[in-house]
């Protein structure tokens, strides 16, 4: 398959590029300046240097793949700015010609199903939370695009693991740093996702012809904030202060920010696990001891990168030496 991938420097679009890649699929990668394409084409991936509030830098090139997988996000704008490429890259698929995309990926996240209190899954009422308030009416946009030879596909990652990056990493780095912090009094629960789990999805959505509509992504465990940052810490030596912030505090400091990560969620994904997806963690706590491992390796090889470019393409990133492809859906 040929697959256009926006985000491809991303914490998600990382991980997705390598899964495809190892598959031996081609990837083009969009990226925002020559940096992340050295990054991009030391992965495997054939990069194209282009900016998502600027359609016409790649819709061309969109059009020319197979798959196109949407796993950006312009932070700046964050709205207007994915409304504008979901509405661009629809267009793309609907092009014509017999090369035009077939699927179309668009990464949405488990927050618009706001606080559930109880397992709910993909059937459940989008009552997202302030920050992805915008998220449901673009997932209705990608999904309204089907038909005419389109498959249209949304993918809600669980809060993402692995590595030196995202919200769990930071929870690593801040406990090597000597202190974390939890938002309230850390009894919620956080739906998670290992990211080449996760990225062996997309890999497993993009080449089954019969998917189509929502996928939760969750590794099905129901660890508490506090079971988290507790195994983490079990793990850094000297032991880190844990220190609690209330919710006001957070919000002061973070926005909405600090709602989304104080909710209390159970997530399945039924219909991923029913494609015959397999994920190979199953939890934060279960494997905190692996994760530090990760994380301190990822966070040194970043830091090599930072000093002396990214790694050669005959030099696999680190990411993608630590663990072998397994045939899609198993």
């Amino acid at each position: 398959m040929r697959v256009f991938l926006t985000g491809a420097s991303g914490y998600i679009g990382t991980a997705v590029l390598d899964a495809f890649a190892r598959a031996g699929h081609e990837v083009t990668g969009l990226v925002r300046n020559s940096e992340k394409a050295a990054e991009v084409e030391a992965r495997g991936g054939v990069p194209l240097v282009g900016d998502l509030q600027h359609p016409g830098s790649y819709r061309q090139s969109a059009e020319e793949h197979d798959v196109i997988v949407h796993a950006g996000f312009d932070g700046s704008h964050p709205v207007e700015t994915d409304r504008r490429t979901i509405e661009t890259l629809i267009a793309a698929a609907r092009a014509g010609g017999p090369s035009r995309p077939s699927v179309l990926i668009y990464t949405s996240g488990i927050w618009v199903l706001g606080a559930t209190h109880r397992a709910v899954a993909e059937d459940a009422p989008a009552n997202p939370a302030e920050i992805v308030s915008f998220r449901p009416a673009h997932e209705q946009m990608v999904l309204s695009a089907a038909g005419d030879g389109l498959r249209a596909v949304v993918v809600r990652p669980g809060i993402v693991y692995g590595g030196s990056r995202g919200i769990v990493g930071d929870f690593f780095r801040h406990a090597s740093d000597g202190v974390v912090r939890i938002i309230g009094p850390g009894e919620n629960r956080w739906p998670t996702v290992y990211d080449r789990d996760l990225a062996d999805l997309y890999l497993l959505l993009a080449e089954r012809d019969d998917a189509s509509g929502v996928f939760h992504a969750t590794d099905g465990s129901e660890d508490r904030v506090n079971e988290i940052v507790a195994a983490i810490v079990s793990h850094v030596s000297p032991t880190p202060d844990v220190r609690r912030l209330s919710l006001d505090e957070a919000r002061a400091k973070l926005g909405p920010y600090a709602n989304a990560l104080a909710l209390d969620q159970v997530v399945r994904s039924p219909r991923a696990l029913a494609l015959g997806w397999s994920p190979i963690l199953k939890s934060i706590v279960g494997n905190a001891a692996r994760l530090f491992e990760e994380w301190r390796a990822d966070s040194t090889a970043r830091a090599e990168e930072a000093t002396s470019g990214p790694p050669k393409p005959d030099r696999p990133a680190a990411t993608r030496t630590r663990r072998k492809t397994r045939p899609a859906g198993k």
